[in-house]
């Protein structure tokens, strides 16, 4: 991998980690439970650095998906396209949940309390969290690179559990106030995996000892024997 891309990863972690610090520092100045997007929800305190934080996920999340453009998946079903090319897409919908805040209380947009902006924010947010948990899905299949394939297998599972319930809860009116934290646990670890994604993209490549590297094969062999 290229400096530049080592250097886009690098960049990439810094902005998903202050992403999620900014998040949970403005989860915590909110004495009540509630749902990820109400911290952006208009007349919130916390909007404006919500939105903030959704622009490094969006820049972050872009810088680290250029980086491991050339990472692939081994199943043929998830190798149609590369796994950069649907975290961008995740990135794509972050950005428009981003500039398109839902209302107070961030409702369930249906029924009589149906508004515009809020379809269009719970709609991008939903795209962008199901591609970013298609993202790890991919990796957790990537040809080469093994810790990267087991963590992505296992946040796959957890996120997807973790979110669909709480979001399950939020459209039942069932237990919100847990569906909310269930909601904030599945955040952070799909945060948290793009920041590891970018960590395995910054890593340097592995260096063959001069010893080693200069022997040839045959010589090696007889080495070894």
């Amino acid at each position: 991998m290229s400096r530049a891309s080592r250097a886009a990863a690098f960049g990439g972690i810094l902005a998903v980690l202050a992403a999620l610090v900014i998040i949970w520092a403005a989860r915590l100045t909110i004495p009540r439970d509630l749902y990820v997007s109400e911290l952006g929800a208009q007349g919130m305190p916390t909007a404006k650095w919500f939105q903030a934080a959704l622009v490094l996920i969006v820049v972050g999340g872009t810088a680290i998906g250029w980086a491991g453009r050339g990472i692939r998946s081994r199943p043929r079903i998830l190798n149609l396209w590369r796994p950069s090319a649907t975290l961008f897409v995740s990135c794509g919908f972050f950005l428009v949940a981003s500039q398109v805040t839902c209302t107070a209380g961030c409702p369930v947009p249906y029924g009589p309390r149906f508004t515009w902006p809020d379809f269009i924010h719970t709609t991008a947010a939903v795209i962008a969290f199901g591609a970013a948990v298609l993202t790890i899905l991919q990796c957790a299949f990537a040809v080469g690179h093994r810790a990267l394939r087991v963590f992505s297998l296992i946040a796959a599972i957890s996120v997807a559990v973790i979110a669909g319930a709480g979001g399950l809860m939020s459209l039942l009116d069932f237990y919100p106030t847990f569906g909310s934290r269930l909601e904030f646990v599945a955040t952070t670890i799909g945060l948290a995996w793009i920041a590891v994604f970018g960590v395995v993209l910054a890593r340097p490549p592995a260096t063959v000892p001069l010893g080693e590297a200069a022997l040839p094969p045959q010589r090696s062999e007889e080495l070894v024997g």
